[in-house]
């Protein structure tokens, strides 16, 4: 059976990670010194922040995304967004993350002087400054908020067109993410039609909540990736219908366990739609959402799948390198990555 020692040095493709959600405790600790040391009057702590602040195991969904809300207080300016940045890439490059896709909304903030594009484009100049140094791939998907408007929704699908070809390929997607009970995910396919036209990937966060007619419409665009799925089959909100498109469509799907139970869309992790998926041989890709909020690396999911459903170390390490295969990069790439796992192999199985 794998340890912890074993999923931390077994190569890793992170897909479903938000910048917002991935900051670590030190980092969020940084960000309060660095608030204190720039407020006049000081900067203490409020009290509402501390339960989510803890890593309640007993988390909701709404105090999950209560923790967006602190990090988009103290991530108020250029600064901060680009110090989270480092720190986020370089402790996914210490847990064993060869390849990274991280998304965020664009954000403006006219206090600070904060447009949509330089937020966009301060997040791509920090992943280029941290990867000449650390050796790990990293790319962004710009997301759409489904709290927003349509029309903001399609600037951000116009700033992913533009830094797709000014950044040489850094910008790979787009995300549509958010609260999944607010709004109608169908007012946005227009734009992400829009999106796809111009050759960017998309993935979709996918029945989070049961919403049969939603997740259908959602399905049937036929999106690169899908996040979470929690609600498809039958027994968890779905139906077979949307089951049957899924496996006919083999649209992979990027699984965060952690994520799920603790904000309690799932059960347990004994309960976790892993384990129908696996046993139908569909692509699943595993992910860790926002690794800060629910205190989970990547090398603790793998572990954690090993643990509950009885993995081995082949096991997670063809879980890894089939991963490779859902990439929204070139062929060029998923090879140069499939060498790296396949010498890790040789030498460590």
């Amino acid at each position: 059976m794998a340890d912890h020692f074993f999923t931390k040095s077994l190569p890793k493709v992170e897909l479903h990670a938000h910048l917002n959600g991935s900051i670590s405790s030190s980092t969020i600790q940084k960000l309060i010194e660095y608030k204190k040391s720039r407020t006049v009057d000081g900067f203490d702590v409020p009290k509402e922040w501390e339960c989510c602040m803890a890593g309640d195991k007993k988390m909701t969904l709404e105090q999950g995304f209560m923790i967006f809300k602190i990090v988009h207080t103290l991530v108020d300016d250029l600064q901060s967004l680009a110090m989270v940045t480092r720190d986020v890439v370089s402790e996914f490059h210490e847990d064993g993350v060869c390849y990274l896709e991280l998304r965020s909304t664009p954000r403006a903030n006219e206090a600070n002087k904060i447009t949509k594009r330089s937020y966009v484009e301060t997040i791509l100049e920090a992943i280029l400054e941290t990867t000449k140094k650390i050796d790990i791939v990293v790319r962004f998907l710009l997301s759409i908020d489904r709290r927003q408007s349509v029309c903001e929704a399609e600037d951000t699908v116009e700033l992913a067109i533009e830094y797709k070809d000014k950044y040489d390929g850094l910008v790979v997607g787009v995300d549509l993410s958010g609260d999944p009970k607010v709004g109608n995910a169908a007012e946005f396919i227009p734009c992400l039609s829009r999106a796809r036209s111009a050759g960017l990937k998309l993935a979709f966060h996918v029945a989070e909540v049961p919403n049969i007619v939603e997740t259908k419409t959602l399905l049937e665009f036929s999106p690169d990736r899908i996040g979470h799925g929690t609600c498809i089959y039958p027994d968890k909100g779905g139906d077979q219908e949307l089951v049957d498109v899924m496996l006919q469509a083999k649209i992979p799907l990027e699984l965060c366990l952690s994520s799920n139970v603790k904000c309690r869309t799932v059960k347990s992790y004994a309960d976790h739609h892993f384990k129908d998926w696996r046993k139908n041989d569909h692509p699943v890709v595993i992910c860790t959402d926002d690794k800060g909020v629910f205190m989970s690396s990547l090398s603790d999911e793998y572990l954690l799948v090993a643990k509950t459903f009885s993995l081995s170390k082949l096991d997670l390490w063809k879980l890894s390198y089939d991963s490779i295969n859902y990439i929204f990069e070139q062929n060029t790439v998923k090879e140069q990555l499939r060498t790296k796992w396949r010498e890790w192999k040789d030498e460590s199985i």
